[in-house]
């Protein structure tokens, strides 16, 4: 290994730029050279690359978003597109790849992996809905953005004693609602990995209300549906007010927490190692807290277990 390139793909997340941090700065202690890719797949299509330094990423750990900044491409998705970004590799002479991404990157890492190329994938989402491994990069931030939003919507609901429905992000996956949910003290859950009854939530709410509990907060993930919608028929159905808000791409962002710039740091010299090693088609993880790597393949074919256990303690805390 004497040069390697690093990108991000995908959704930004807290704490890439601690991960980008960690590969650059550990490379240039193995002498190895490396070389940042703007615009994940689509610029390293267009040869843009660029030689990092030791100073290229200082003071950035503490900084959300990426750096190198990202952008989504279907034409790397096309063998025609794979070959561009191979034949830029070969002009540039690079001897391995480091994605730093969620699954939709780990498949284009993959690809490029099949083909000969030494890639290794480190988990940056803040989805968390990859299966190997227990956290991904940004997730832990991404709930603390929630869980303030949470508390800051507690105030105003409980000054109007109204209902208030919070949709956060992370697409089929509930991790988000579930982890900012329990620490939140939500009234109520709702994720696509469990069936719920809207007309129970109802009755619990009228419940509370009843016994002097004059505000709630209920937390939707985006997978379920609208929050805008399910606030709608609550109203309907308890005649208390209810108000939605949907906090979007504001969990993306922000400074990344202890958790993720130590999560990244971590992932990121072990991923640069991998390479060091000979290895390929892998990527990177946390289990237990102990850091793991696993075939891409095996890797992107396990299903994600929810916890089950989690949730069951959210809902009896709920009464």
């Amino acid at each position: 290994m004497k040069k390697i390139a690093v990108l991000t793909s995908g959704g930004d997340a807290p704490g890439m730029n601690a991960a980008i941090r960690a590969v650059v700065r550990y490379s240039i202690y193995h002498d190895i050279k490396v070389y940042g890719v703007q615009r994940g797949y689509k610029g390293l299509m267009e040869g843009e690359l660029q030689e990092m330094s030791i100073s290229s990423v200082g003071d950035i750990i503490h900084r959300g978003g990426t750096i190198l900044r990202s952008a989504r491409s279907l034409e790397f998705k096309e063998k025609e597109g794979q070959k561009k970004a191979l034949n830029v590799l070969d002009v540039f002479k690079i001897d391995g790849l480091v994605v730093i991404g969620g699954d939709g990157s780990f498949m284009g890492a993959k690809a490029l992996s099949e083909q000969g190329f030494p890639a290794i994938g480190i988990p940056g989402t803040i989805d968390n809905d990859l299966a190997y491994t227990d956290f991904t990069i940004g997730f832990d931030t991404a709930v603390n953005t929630a869980l303030d939003a949470i508390s800051k919507l507690r105030d105003t609901t409980s000054s109007h004693e109204r209902v208030s429905i919070i949709e956060v992000m992370g697409r089929n996956c509930g991790d988000i609602a579930l982890y900012a949910g329990l620490a939140g003290g939500a009234e109520a859950i709702l994720v696509p990995e469990m069936p719920y009854d809207l007309d129970e939530i109802c009755k619990k709410l009228i419940s509370s209300n009843n016994r002097g509990k004059t505000q709630s907060i209920i937390l939707v993930a985006e997978g379920v549906g609208s929050a805008t919608e399910i606030g709608h028929v609550i109203q309907e159905r308890t005649g208390l007010e209810a108000r939605s808000t949907i906090l979007g791409h504001i969990q993306r962002g922000g400074t990344p927490s202890a958790t993720d710039r130590l999560l990244g740091s971590r992932l990121g010299g072990a991923a640069v190692q991998l390479l060091i090693d000979g290895k390929s088609s892998r990527v990177v993880g946390i289990k237990d807290n102990d850091i793991i790597d696993l075939d891409i393949h095996e890797a992107l074919s396990m299903k994600r277990q929810f916890n089950l256990d989690m949730y069951n303690l959210a809902q009896i805390l709920s009464i």
